[in-house]
């Protein structure tokens, strides 16, 4: 290499370290075994509680990745693995590479196609991006990539050869291995967590995860879309937004405080989310980690530990943010604390007797309820690091602990909501869980998806889904600022160009996400690869995925673009307690649309397809299907693009329709008319409740 420029000389060096991940499983000879990075934060002890015969199945089934030759070495150290920590994760083999979504012309590839794939996953494991990259864990505290490496090694080694005629087929976690199969086929099918229904509960996932034989990838983890942080931010923003227009009658926020818990994992947004939408925000944590990251990024303006310091903060926030622009990013837009939620309620309340003044007007919570025994909720009764030697030492004596303090919780929600908070469940199975602890949620009359107060998607974000808006990304894959700047350009445009040709309703949702565009690049929104949120309905979506598609046909954006979306979605996810729980004819607890979505995309054009039982609720709670989609220029592309986006949106928003929702059936009905092709059942409603009485005998 005489004479290369050190640049050069980088870039060699890197392509040899893609090329060693690709090669397979590196054996001959064993790497050395590193264990667990001290300097890093890791996922909690898990307890699945094997009998002996489920701990010898467990490691048989670890060792099944290697030859024999190696499981005399391999055993030992994996055994050990099972027995500290809950789960092998195979420390030995986790890479030294730097895990980053590195451009995609460095991924040694046969097929764009695939690199995308690895460029995807290699973000979601990006140290900057992921809550435990070394147990594989992206979001939410469990929330898996992979079950263990050894996959990692082979998924990498099958993505390197793979041709356009190939498909990987993903086993919750396990690469099945590369299948023949048409070019215009999906490169990619993964499903994770697919349980029979009847053993789909939480003491079975624990084993079965133990086992290697399952996995919970969360919503965007398992399929390789999340794009970190800034996904939650633009979907907290936007319903924050839509809260304060509901609740206090107006969308202009200056002076409001929103008060909520968790700044770990997606919770971690909700302190942006809140500058962004202009009001004083303030987000109660426990654990120093997710906080210190927070301020790091400069997410957080400033840490609080004393309830009296931090009621005086909020009170001269309240009076200052009136007085400032709305979003304009200043020290007192939002203060923050590392109090406990219920405490800081509690003082809330006690403040309230005291003076007549009720300082919060917005409250909801966004703790990992979905994982309230490992890690995702702590009690207030313990300390942090009581709480996580609790669990693991006496699970039953910590659930008991995590349901007084979840009483005690909802108590301190109820005072407040009674003297004129509004409170909504943020789809984190937090009202849910409440129930099950035996707190004071109910609602009389309700039905089997309400409580006393709604889910976010009741009250909020459930209209807009029915208009086909949702969580619309795109990642550009050279890592180039600049493409991304251009797409935002794009974006912001073509939802200008068609905001004069659609309902005023309509045009209010394109409203918010043009300001979202123009103020993301000013708070520093890129954590990990150069990605981009907004949300679009039908329209909006095919329209932005062809004008990106064309800017890279003419070189104004230099690499392929991957688009894709949250699965929490208008038709990705099929969530009782979240995404459907405002669908009331019954059904919300049937998963036909995410199953049919996932099944749509994959012949419609889709570049890879995932399917979930888990999510944002729970492990047997959801069921959510989503994809990903390369542009890279080409007629085809946009093909697949017009065609799959079509369906991913008028699949949801037709069986919305079919539930009886009113924006929902007009969305239809209009789609129909641009779409002669499309032709949807249309639900005739009962118009009149007697004619149900006198059927039922209910009147003379």
């Amino acid at each position: 290499y005489s004479g290369t420029s050190p640049q050069r000389l980088h870039l060699v060096d890197l392509m040899s370290s893609l090329k060693e991940i690709c090669a397979g499983l590196p054996l001959d000879p064993l790497p050395p075994n590193r264990g667990r990075d001290p300097s890093i934060p890791h996922a909690l002890v898990r307890t699945p509680n094997f009998t002996p015969a489920e701990e010898r199945l467990a490691l048989r089934n670890a060792l099944r990745y290697f030859p024999p030759n190696l499981h005399a070495t391999l055993a030992t150290e994996f055994a050990q693995e099972l027995r500290q920590y809950g789960h092998i994760y195979m420390y030995r083999f986790c890479p030294t590479l730097r895990m980053r979504a590195y451009p995609i012309d460095q991924y040694p590839c046969r097929t764009r196609q695939a690199a995308s794939i690895m460029l995807m996953i290699m973000n979601n494991l990006d140290p900057a991006v992921a809550q435990f990259p070394q147990e594989l864990v992206t979001y939410g505290g469990n929330g898996q990539v992979f079950s263990n490496w050894a996959q990692f090694w082979l998924v990498f080694h099958y993505l390197s050869t793979m041709t356009e005629e190939q498909t990987l087929v993903m086993y919750s976690g396990h690469p099945l291995g590369l299948f023949p199969s048409l070019p215009s086929s999906p490169r990619c099918v993964i499903t994770n967590g697919m349980v029979i229904p009847n053993y789909s509960s939480r003491e079975e996932y624990e084993k079965m995860f133990a086992m290697g034989i399952t996995m919970y990838g969360q919503m965007t983890a398992g399929s390789y879309c999340y794009i970190g942080p800034q996904g939650i931010v633009h979907g907290t923003m936007l319903t924050v937004l839509n809260a304060g227009r509901r609740y206090l009658g107006s969308g202009d926020l200056r002076g409001c405080v929103f008060v909520t818990s968790g700044l770990g994992g997606m919770s971690g947004a909700q302190a942006k989310a809140a500058v962004i939408a202009g009001c004083v925000g303030v987000i109660a944590e426990v654990d120093e980690a997710p906080l210190k990251k927070r301020h790091e990024q400069g997410w957080l303006m400033e840490i609080t530990s004393d309830l009296s310091h931090c009621i005086q903060r909020v009170r001269y926030s309240m009076q200052e943010n009136i007085h400032r622009n709305t979003l304009k990013h200043t020290d007192i837009s939002s203060t923050y604390s590392i109090i406990s939620a219920i405490c800081f309620r509690e003082c809330l309340y006690q403040e309230y007797k005291k003076t007549g003044e009720l300082l919060v007007d917005l409250g909801s919570d966004q703790t990992s309820l979905h994982n309230p025994f490992s890690g995702g909720y702590y009690p207030v009764q313990l300390t942090f690091r009581q709480a996580n030697q609790l669990m693991n030492t006496d699970p039953e004596r910590f659930k008991t602990l995590v349901h007084e303090s979840l009483r005690r919780q909802v108590a301190a929600i109820n005072k407040l909501s009674d003297a004129g908070m509004f409170f909504w469940d943020y789809g984190n199975a937090f009202l849910l869980e409440a129930q099950r602890a035996g707190a004071k949620v109910e609602k009389k009359g309700g039905g089997a998806t309400e409580f006393k107060y709604p889910s976010y998607v009741q009250h909020i974000m459930g209209d807009i889904f029915s208009l086909g808006f949702g969580p619309f990304r795109w990642v550009c894959t050279s890592g180039d600022p600049a493409d991304l700047a251009e797409t935002d350009a794009i974006a912001t445009a073509v939802l200008e160009e068609i905001s004069s040709t659609v309902t005023e309703r309509v045009r209010q949702q394109y409203s918010d996400n043009i300001r979202w565009i123009c103020e993301a690049g000013k708070h520093k929104m890129v954590v990990g690869s150069q990605a981009r949120i907004l949300y679009s309905d039908q329209r909006g979506r095919v329209s932005i995925a062809l004008a990106i598609n064309q800017a890279i046909a003419k070189g104004r954006v230099s690499a392929p673009v991957v688009i894709s979306r949250d699965h929490h979605d208008v038709s990705g996810t099929d969530s009782p307690f979240r995404e459907t729980s405002n669908v009331y004819d019954g059904s919300a607890f049937c998963a036909d649309m995410a199953v049919q979505n996932f099944v749509g995309d994959a012949f419609r054009g889709a570049t890879w397809v995932a399917l979930h039982n888990g999510g944002g609720v729970g492990w047997g709670e959801v069921m959510n299907g989503g994809f990903g989609l390369v542009l890279d220029g080409s007629e085809d592309a946009g093909q697949r693009a017009k065609l799959m986006l079509n369906w991913d949106v008028s699949n949801g928003v037709a069986r919305r329709c079919w539930s009886g929702n009113a924006n929902a059936y007009e969305t239809i009905q209009r789609t129909m008319e641009d779409q002669r092709q499309l032709r949807v059942t249309m639900p005739n409603p009962v118009l009149e409740d007697q004619i149900l009485d006198r059927a039922l005998l209910r009147l003379p």
